[in-house]
């Protein structure tokens, strides 16, 4: 404080740059020409990006910068003072907070079963996409990691996919050469089913083939007895895996997102007879891999796939009914998913959701059911069956693919679906998608797949891209205008409008009536 003083005044004339008439802001202000002409494109720019999603932030930060540089400081302040208080009081930011902080912290703080030691080696069964990327983050995190495939080829094909990811890495400056060595030199590839033995954990990541996947466990069962077993499945029942399996209790579901290096949450799935130590193991090993972790219930598609499954059948279905392609992709991109939904589709090919219909559809009558089919369903089979288009792997789907690289949606669209239905209300589209993926999460809530509001918003957001803008599946439902109530009379409208996939569960109904939220 002295020194301050004494250098005040020495020099009591002294002025921030900012003070002094001869100031220049760096760049110049809108007025300047050089910025006067960019600045017409901002806002265009802007609305690309965002591609029309309710983000109300980087708007209010361009209109605070370009309106703040035409004022004296004090009222830049007082301008960029109420932008920023625009935001911190709305709806959105109430919602990104809840989702991204207090249900994030949740997640990642849940533990069961007790203190486990840290996983030292793991087996990787199956060397193909996704085990080929587990195989990666575990040996990223510090893991030993034997990657297991039926020929020593097709496990040597799996260790190259890390060295592709590593060898980016190093080009970009993100890591070094020494780092790259030391994490690919913790993956050994084998064929060698031998080579498992004194494993802590065998990660499942074969084929969705139940029969298969038995065949794999008492394999491994055979050489480490003593491993946690671990499926990534993503649809097919724990409980009913866990069959092939000497101790079911010990057994539980780690269904990993794909790109599994980039993708933060896994869903940790547990069966009827898992007990609370594995389920405290398998936490354990995903906060291992510094990944955020949900915990739901045994069912079949579980909750991420079984929600997502709603959203693509809805994108779908727009099609059937006349509408324009290009509408469908602008509706979910406006609603804020970060994939149009007949894109994502082509992603995960069509021929992925007709086998798990088809699975579930068996296993639906078997059970002494009666199986409904969707609108979409026609759609899928005639993009399959007709036209012989089963998405990006296959090089054509809903669009046209250049060098594997998206170049417009397929014009054949309107030939096999029409394209002329323009009458349905854009809103009605948007929050078709919204709506349908929230009423799944509310069943599965109902049906006790989920066990926390928290897990919901959290695996809808990282896991499968519902909007975070939305603060989750949930929370979306208690943000709505009108909050429960307002939402049940909107899904009203929409099952009238659309069909009885629509029509709010009873559990939303009643926590409606009592003037409840999902807490």
């Amino acid at each position: 404080m002295a020194a301050a003083r004494e250098w005040i005044a020495a020099h009591p004339d002294a002025t921030q740059p900012y003070d002094r008439k001869d100031y220049r802001m760096p760049g110049g202000t809108p007025s300047s020409p050089g910025l006067a002409v960019q600045l017409p494109a901002m806002p265009a720019l802007l609305r690309k990006q965002l591609k029309g999603a309710p983000y109300p932030a980087p708007r209010n930060i361009l209109a605070a910068a370009v309106e703040g540089a035409q004022v004296d400081l004090d009222t830049a302040f007082v301008i960029e003072g109420r932008y920023f208080t625009e935001l911190a009081t709305g709806q959105v930011a109430k919602n990104m907070i809840k989702a991204l902080f207090f249900d994030l912290q949740t997640a990642r703080s849940r533990t069961a079963g007790g203190d486990h030691e840290p996983v030292r080696i793991v087996a990787v069964a199956g060397a193909g996409m996704m085990g080929a990327a587990i195989a990666y983050v575990c040996a990223r995190a510090g893991m030993r990691v034997v990657l297991k495939d039926v020929t020593a080829e097709g496990a040597a094909r799996g260790k190259a996919y890390s060295a592709g990811l590593l060898d980016k890495a190093v080009a970009r400056g993100r890591s070094t050469p020494e780092k790259r060595d030391e994490i690919l030199g913790r993956i050994h590839a084998t064929g060698d089913l031998a080579d498992l033995a004194g494993v802590d954990l065998a990660i499942e990541a074969v084929f969705e083939d139940p029969a298969l996947k038995h065949k794999v466990y008492a394999e491994i069962e055979q050489v480490a007895p003593d491993a946690l077993i671990a499926s990534n499945t993503s649809t097919l029942p724990i409980t009913l895996l866990a069959e092939g399996v000497s101790r079911p209790e010990e057994f539980v579901g780690l269904h990993f997102f794909s790109p599994v290096d980039k993708m933060p949450l896994v869903e940790v799935i547990r069966g009827e007879r898992t007990d609370e130590a594995t389920l405290g193991r398998a936490l354990g090993v995903v906060r291992q891999l510094r990944k955020t972790p949900i915990v739901v219930n045994d069912s079949r598609g579980f909750f991420t796939s079984r929600v997502i499954g709603t959203f693509t059948n809805e994108g779908v279905a727009m099609l059937a009914e006349g509408i324009p392609a290009a509408t469908i992709e602008q509706a979910s991109s406006q609603a804020g998913y970060p994939a149009p939904v007949l894109a994502l589709m082509d992603e995960l090919t069509l021929t992925l959701p007709r086998k798990i219909r088809q699975e579930t559809a068996a296993a639906t009558v078997a059970a002494g059911g009666t199986w409904q089919p969707h609108a979409a369903d026609a759609v899928i089979d005639r993009m399959i069956d007709e036209c012989g288009r089963t998405g990006r792997s296959g090089g054509a789907g809903f669009y046209d693919y250049r060098d594997g690289k998206r170049a417009g949606l397929w014009p054949g669209l309107r030939e096999q679906f029409g394209g002329t239905n323009l009458d349905t209300p854009f809103e009605d589209l948007k929050e078709r998608m919204l709506f349908i993926e929230a009423i799944e999460s509310v069943r599965c809530l109902e049906e006790g797949v989920l066990t926390s509001v928290a897990d919901a918003n959290v695996g809808s957001i990282l896991g499968i891209g519902y909007p975070s803008w939305t603060g989750g599946v949930l929370q979306y439902v208690n943000q709505y205008d009108g909050g429960l109530p307002g939402f049940v009379a909107r899904a009203r409208v929409l099952a009238e409008r659309y069909g009885e996939r629509f029509d709010p569960p009873p559990l939303l109904t009643a926590m409606a009536e009592r003037g409840e939220r999902f807490e």
